[in-house]
């Protein structure tokens, strides 16, 4: 059973059907500008909110998160389709989709708790300036030359009150009641106001026609050869990675929210299966929607038929009620968007700023800035690389050593703290192989030989002090370590009852 009908933990039919009413409607203008930023005919990005969005609320491992085309695949998918055509993406998404069921089930969807905390607060932070930034252009216009400009005074204050309206129902109403998602009611309140009144306000229909019928089974039409594949693979594994560090960092977001926790790896499987099908079904691909998940969250939505419902309310739409979803003004889809920023964004972390190291402030600004500029993929790999560095830098200092004179006059250094790539200079530095006596003795009961580049810094030392004519002891080392160090060689010495049991991050050992 993907769902039951009884109230509990993991949701409420209720909460969860209207919720996924309120996603739907959200969903259709997003879909559509996803649709126009890759390329591709409206349809094209609504069948993939459908059938990625049904797939994943069904079979992935978040129920509650809302999944279809989105901005961050769109960006990258334009240009496979300016230069290839369209029938060139459905293949190149077929393929996104099998990577990525190969990575859940490889269980690779665990690599997401390597991102650090920082990391996310500034994804969440610059992914609600990216919401943000797109909703102005509800304000704007096109001219006959394609330009955009901003809309008239009087269109622009109606446009501003209206969003207002709507943002000031979605905060006031769950004070009055619960029963209804006040993000809904807003639409539907300010969709009446303006139906009513007879007031000139842009609709979801001034964008595109949303009808249509059912998505048809559709093999791409691309020549089966090597040349497509090197073609599609790179987009691919782009579409995939963006695909999948988008959706399991929404899934740690929901995950905290909710206080409950996701399946990465099925969530990888269910996103790849999803994007299989979208890609033989003329859909352009997608993944998790932070947006559109807190909507559903906020909105109550919590169990898999929050995110089924809005997939058939979408299809819905589609097919049966076009009509009346292209007079759904967008000031109100606009308004219910500004509150997701505001929910969205972490403000916390502004009063945090100088209460952490500031290595960490600087990583919270550098992926916000860099999830704004380019795309989330590039801002989370910038994030992780430029935390591992500042982890490494401030880790290199820990290593230090003690020295003493043994029984037989020779010189032993006691060395504390990890032995790896960057704290291989300081470990040099704390040899003075010209002054030592002739007996030397390095004991690493209190430190781990953690990498290849430590092990050629213990083979160098041992190089000095042959050149030197002096004998050097390595006392305490692992087994692994031992089997690496080449110039050493029977220098060391292995207390085999104390000798430490680790890994050395080498490959000569694989």
């Amino acid at each position: 059973m993907f769902f039951n009908f009884e109230c509990t933990d993991q949701g409420c039919p209720k909460n969860d059907i209207l919720s996924g009413l309120t996603v739907a409607l959200a969903l259709v203008p997003e879909a559509v500008a996803f649709a126009f930023v890759a390329g591709v005919e409206p349809l094209v990005g609504l069948y993939a909110a459908f059938m990625v969005g049904l797939i994943t609320a069904a079979f992935g491992g978040r129920p509650g998160m809302i999944s279809g085309a989105t901005g961050a695949l769109a960006v990258v998918m334009v240009a496979l389709v300016a230069q290839h055509g369209v029938e060139y993406l459905f293949a190149a998404v077929v393929l996104m989709g099998v990577i990525q069921i190969a990575i859940g089930l490889l269980k690779m969807g665990k690599f997401i708790r390597m991102v650090p905390h920082p990391v996310m607060l500034g994804f969440v932070n610059g992914l609600a300036i990216v919401i943000f930034l797109a909703q102005l252009e509800s304000f704007k216009v096109k001219d006959a030359e394609g330009a955009s400009h901003w809309l008239a005074s009087d269109q622009l204050g109606l446009m501003l009150g209206l969003v207002a309206l709507t943002m000031a129902i979605i905060h006031l109403l769950p004070k009055l009641t619960k029963a209804i998602p006040s993000s809904l009611a807003a639409i539907i309140v300010v969709s009446a106001i303006v139906i009513g009144m007879g007031l000139e306000s842009r609709t979801v229909g001034d964008m595109a026609s949303i009808a249509g019928g059912l998505p048809e089974f559709h093999i791409p039409m691309v020549p089966i050869s090597w040349e497509t594949l090197w073609i599609i693979l790179p987009y691919s594994f782009i579409f995939a990675a963006i695909g999948l560090i988008e959706s399991l960092l929404t899934l740690s977001l929901i995950d905290e929210i909710t206080e409950t926790r996701g399946r990465g790896n099925r969530e990888c499987i269910g996103q790849g299966a999803a994007n299989v099908a979208t890609g033989f079904f003329g859909g352009m691909g997608g993944c998790a929607m932070i947006g559109q998940s807190m909507i559903n969250v906020n909105s109550g939505g919590r169990g898999r038929l929050s995110g089924i419902s809005a997939a058939l309310f979408l299809l819905a739409f589609i097919l049966f009620a076009s009509g009346l979803i292209e007079m759904i003004p967008l000031a109100a889809l606009t308004g219910v968007m500004f509150m997701v920023v505001i929910g969205t964004f972490e403000w916390s972390s502004l009063r945090i700023m100088g209460k952490i190291p500031r290595a960490d402030a600087f990583i919270i600004v550098l992926v916000s800035g860099v999830t704004v500029v380019t795309d989330l993929a590039i801002a989370v790999v910038v994030g992780v690389i430029v935390s591992a560095l500042v982890f490494a830098w401030e880790h290199a200092k820990h290593i230090n050593v003690t020295t003493s004179e043994d029984k037989m006059g020779g010189k032993v250094y006691e060395l504390s703290g990890p032995l790896f790539f960057a704290s291989v200079k300081n470990f040099q530095d704390l040899f003075d192989v010209k002054n030592d006596p002739d007996d030397v003795v390095v004991e690493f009961q209190n430190s781990k030989v953690m990498d290849h580049s430590a092990i050629e810094a213990i083979d160098t030392l041992a190089e000095r002090y042959l050149k030197a004519g002096k004998r050097l002891h390595l006392r305490h080392l692992s087994a692994e370590c031992t089997e690496l160090l080449e110039k050493a060689g029977d220098l060391v010495e292995v207390n085999v009852i104390e000798d430490p049991r680790y890994h050395v991050a080498d490959d000569r050992l694989a």
